[in-house]
């Protein structure tokens, strides 16, 4: 399959360099100095077992990929470049290319569905890391991750069940959901404890203060009709197939957000995980402190360039009271 890589960063970057590597036509769209260095020196993959570097064609846009005569895009941007990443499609002539959203988050899906004619969802379980430019970070081996598809809002076909076979070829397990959202907001609430891992970094006590982000969130989702796997169910799923191991003596730092904070971005996606939460408490009327707090100073941080460890699980409990 021809697979255009909206999002060339960690999820995007090992999954598009894996897609390559499996005999897959593959073209990433990055920015930056990360795109400079895809362009110059290729992409290097890193993980516990290997370090490889492979030539992937790079590009800064969805134009110049030829994303219009792509068998498929996969969306990996965060959420919050989303909007962008999909005027940058329509721009290229690509509203009716089957769009993937390998992306944590419920809203982008939606959002996506308004412009392109096809779209489809990513349960994300993918352990990566992104901090150089030109290199990407397989945290989990030999199975580098879990990627289910289904269509949005729901139902299996062709398309799907193709992309799956795909993204089997390339090492990961993946199986055809048609009710693929379910298992992305179960996923949601599991990334509720990205912010508070990113401003706290890891800590003592980070538990506590993600179990209440999680309590609020089902309660919410409950509150909404929105429907999730139970904790079994998605324990049953993910089995033993993850095995987060060090690369070399370096043990992989923090999940997305507390990377975004590493790398100085000036940008989270917490409006789109603690946020999702947030927004619908709003308009439910259920109460969501401890999630409104995550969600503010992750946002603060991020656009004051703080490192990770800037609060303590302490301070964001007493922030929710």
């Amino acid at each position: 399959m021809r697979f255009v890589v909206l999002g060339a960063g960690a999820v995007g970057g090992v999954l598009g360099g894996l897609l390559a590597e499996a005999g897959h036509d593959v073209t990433l769209v990055a920015r930056g100095e990360h795109l400079a260095a895809l362009q110059s020196d290729g992409l290097t993959i890193e993980s516990a077992d290997r370090v490889v570097t492979l030539p992937v064609p790079a590009c800064a846009d969805a134009a110049g990929a030829g994303a219009a005569e792509a068998d498929v895009v996969l969306l990996c941007v965060k959420s919050q470049d989303t909007a962008g990443a999909l005027a940058s499609l329509v721009a290229a002539g690509g509203r009716d290319v089957p769009l993937v959203c390998v992306q944590n988050g419920i809203a982008n899906e939606p959002a996506a569905l308004r412009t392109m004619s096809s779209v489809y969802g990513v349960c994300v379980m993918f352990p990566t890391s992104h901090l150089t430019a030109g290199v990407v970070q397989q945290n989990s081996a030999p199975v580098p991750g879990l990627l289910d598809i289904g269509r949005y809002p729901d139902g299996v076909d062709d398309t799907a069940t193709r992309i799956a076979e795909a993204f089997r070829s390339a090492g990961f397990r993946s199986d055809p959901r048609p009710d693929i959202m379910r298992w992305k907001s179960t996923k949601l609430l599991m990334n509720l404890g990205n912010a508070a891992q990113a401003l706290c970094d890891n800590v003592e006590g980070l538990g506590d203060v993600v179990r209440l982000a999680r309590s609020e969130g089902k309660a919410v989702l409950d509150a909404a009709g929105v429907a999730y796997v139970s904790d079994a169910d998605d324990k049953a799923r993910r089995g033993d197939l993850l095995n987060v191991r060090p690369i070399g003596d370096q043990a992989r730092g923090g999940g997305s957000s507390w990377q975004s904070l590493v790398r100085d971005t000036g940008a989270i996606e917490t409006d789109y995980l603690n946020g999702e939460i947030v927004l619908l408490g709003r308009l439910h009327g259920v109460p969501t402190p401890m999630n409104d707090v995550l969600q503010r100073l992750a946002s603060d941080a991020a656009a004051e360039q703080k490192r990770p460890g800037a609060h303590t699980p302490a301070e964001l409990l007493a922030l929710a009271q």
